[in-house]
């Protein structure tokens, strides 16, 4: 988080009186704000970032620092109410190894924001055969242990959540998710549309390449394969000879389902390394 000194005014109270059990971590990113008076005033763990690295980072840097079981992360932006962990531990007590806040379209920040994520919902869920019901929620609750076994994996950027999700899913982790309503932001949004746009399209490009690289290339290596042999067939029946374009088409195709095929078995070796040092570490 950085400079949510104002939404911090009211969610650390509400931890602080809610959890009051609970490890209570803060993290600064680089924040120029009253963060650390607060953080003073409703004793918590502080840690500061001497500058902004992302949100990513700073979830990185809470996960490091907690000794918990359990894991659960939240925007300090007073979006989420801390009423819903209780019931977010509870599902990971019954078995779960993540659980997510999920927004409806009437929560999101703005229509755009709700298109986009939905388009995300749609694309994550096809690529896992399971239905995601937000894949960029900033409330989520892991077992600790589950959660550490990616951090090499972890982006510090805002595609953190998208990130997690489909990594657990890869994994095959037991992923829930609980109903919320969200109130709007205290404060100002650091997120911008153009960067949201970028943003977007890195997303759908992570999210393909790290849960199953086959299903986006050998669609469109199959497409790709039709379209040269049926220009290649064209060109032989009409002008009687093969021409270089149906030869590219189909040489490309082939080249895009190798590049699927390695980029899938680079995947199988990645996770299957990240649960071979996650089991190392028990």
């Amino acid at each position: 988080m950085k400079n949510e000194g104002k939404a911090l005014a009211t969610l650390l109270p509400d931890l602080k009186r809610l959890h009051p059990s609970a490890e209570i971590i803060v993290v600064d990113d680089g924040s120029d704000d009253n963060t650390l008076e607060l953080c003073e005033q409703n004793p918590v763990i502080h840690i500061h970032h001497p500058y902004s690295k992302g949100n990513g980072a700073a979830i990185k840097s809470g996960a490091l620092a907690a000794s918990g079981e359990y894991l659960v992360m939240l925007d300090a932006d007073g979006q989420h109410s801390p009423a819903a962990i209780t019931e977010m531990v509870e599902k990971l007590d019954a078995g779960f190894d993540m659980v997510v806040a999920a927004r409806d379209f009437s929560s999101q920040a703005s229509m755009a924001r709700g298109i986009a994520n939905t388009i995300y919902n749609k694309f994550a869920s096809l690529m896992t055969g399971q239905k995601i019901a937000d894949l960029t929620s900033g409330m989520c609750a892991f077992k600790a242990k589950r959660f550490r076994q990616f951090l090499p994996l972890l982006p510090n950027g805002f595609s953190f959540p998208s990130t997690i999700t489909m990594a657990f899913f890869r994994s095959g982790y037991n992923v829930a998710y609980l109903p919320i309503a969200v109130t709007s932001r205290i404060g100002k949004s650091h997120l911008h549309p153009v960067q949201d746009r970028i943003r977007f399209l890195l997303i759908i490009f992570k999210l393909s390449t790290l849960y199953s690289s086959l299903k986006i290339f050998f669609p469109n290596a199959l497409l790709q394969f039709f379209l040269g042999f049926v220009y290649y067939t064209y060109t032989y029946l009409t002008d009687g000879r093969f021409t270089n374009m149906g030869v590219t088409l189909i040489l490309s195709a082939v080249t895009i389902f190798l590049i699927g095929l390695v980029s899938e078995q680079i995947t199988m070796l990645l996770f299957a390394r990240l649960g071979n040092s996650n089991d190392d570490g028990n």
